[in-house]
């Protein structure tokens, strides 16, 4: 199996780290291809994968070819290798708000196309995916790109009309837990906690809490009843933050999120 990858900037490299990381593929199985010759010679560097000289070279040469560009340049990089595409080729495309049919209607040919929504977690291996194939795309081929995004965090199959929901849900959403982090850092510094510590204690609160949801199964409604002690001091914070709209905040991020994926379609 050949793997080709358009871009390799930080997703692509995040992507390309966990294939050769986790073993399911061996660096020399992989193509790379970038603008920026530096991000080439780091990836080659590293994790052994092949430079693949150019866009259409690595494009006929791939049988899973990822294009990993800025939406804004994926029309250009598409009508560049459409030619060179075959058809048994699965073709992965990352690009935020460009759908399953606008790429379909870019290589103007019968493509075997499965749409991901990655978000940046993955540099760390705890990524969150979301996966949508195309009509001819077979279900083996599916599971083969959930398993190569397996491979840096989690991963679920979804229909394609859930992909601006996941783009808010988990493509846009770490930039919400990140002010989240410094929101709590700056308040434990307020209280005479130092800056570096601070981050590290806010950070890790927020990592143990997400792993407490996903390993227990318990309702986060649930958990949170668990730290409230009657007349304490965790029922007091969360009061204040009822009475100053957090929740609806948060969701309110989330909708015009989701919005604003569906607009760019």
């Amino acid at each position: 199996m050949k793997i080709g990858f358009i871009g390799g900037g930080n997703m692509g490299a995040a992507i390309i780290g966990g294939i050769v990381s986790s073993g399911i593929y061996k660096g020399v199985d992989i193509s790379v291809v970038d603008l920026i010759k530096e991000n080439v010679d780091k990836l080659v560097g590293e994790y052994g994968v092949r430079d693949g000289k150019s866009n259409t070279q690595t494009a006929e040469n791939s049988d899973i070819l990822f294009i990993a560009v800025k939406p804004n340049v994926c029309g250009d990089v598409i009508s560049e290798i459409k030619s060179y595409i075959n058809y048994d080729s699965v073709i992965v495309s990352i690009a935020a708000g460009k759908s399953i049919g606008e790429i379909e209607s870019l290589f103007d040919k019968k493509i075997k196309l499965v749409r991901v929504m990655p978000n940046t977690p993955a540099l760390v291996g705890e990524g969150m995916a979301a996966l949508s194939g195309n009509a001819n795309v077979s279900d083996e081929e599916i599971a083969k790109v959930a398993e190569i995004f397996g491979c840096f965090g989690k991963v679920e199959i979804v229909p394609e009309k859930m992909m601006d929901i996941v783009t808010a849900v988990s493509g846009s959403s770490p930039a919400f837990v990140y002010m989240f982090i410094e929101a709590m850092a700056d308040a434990a510094v307020l209280g005479g906690m130092p800056r570096v510590q601070a981050y590290k204690f806010a950070a890790q609160t927020v990592l143990g809490s997400a792993k407490m949801v996903l390993d227990t199964g318990i309702h986060p409604g649930a958990l949170k009843d668990m730290v409230c002690s009657p007349a304490g001091t965790t029922i007091e914070a969360v009061a204040e933050l009822e009475k100053r709209g957090f929740r609806s905040a948060v969701i309110e991020a989330v909708r015009v999120c989701e919005a604003k994926s569906k607009s760019m379609g």
